[in-house]
């Protein structure tokens, strides 16, 4: 991309956006995504989940989650923001100098099936304005390689199975 002066301008994209098909029920699948204590199994920088509110995920569930991350593992406080089950649900960070900001959404495309699509943001704040953009296409990465292994789980019925623990 050129501007009028001429001189060349890296665009940077600020939201991650990802679909994926997934051979499930739409309640099923937002039922495991609902569990935020569980997203340790198929997050691949997720080191562990502490949920700091007592009761179901709903709006004002508040999170921290521990995350492998360049320079070492760093917490992730995060508050559920919207719900709507079994459909769409909405975070946003409350801390630190990189705060995720995003939407996970479920859309029944059969009986038997659903696409599950997501959008993240990274914002940056202080500092973290500086490490942003590289945070964001680090997790570009590994966004589509976590949902096919939410995709895996589900299928295989290893997240059902452990859902009637």
């Amino acid at each position: 991309m050129t501007t009028r002066n001429g001189r060349a301008e890296e665009r940077t994209e600020t939201m991650i956006e990802h679909s994926i098909e997934i051979n499930r029920p739409a309640e099923e699948v937002f039922a495991y995504l609902n569990q935020v204590d569980r997203h340790h199994e198929w997050q691949g920088s997720l080191v562990s989940t502490t949920v700091e509110t007592d009761g179901p995920t709903r709006v004002g569930t508040r999170v921290v989650e521990h995350r492998n991350v360049p320079g070492g593992t760093r917490d992730f406080p995060y508050e559920i923001t919207e719900q709507d089950p079994p459909r769409k649900v909405s975070f946003r960070g409350t801390a630190g100098l990189i705060r995720p900001v995003g939407t996970y959404t479920v859309d029944p495309t059969g009986e038997l099936s659903s696409r599950m699509s997501s959008e993240l943001d990274l914002q940056g704040h202080g500092i973290g304005k500086l490490f942003a953009p590289l945070a964001l296409r680090q997790a570009a990465k590994q966004v589509s390689v976590d949902h096919e292994k939410f995709k895996e789980l589900l299928e295989s019925g290893v997240a059902a199975a452990s859902n009637r623990r």
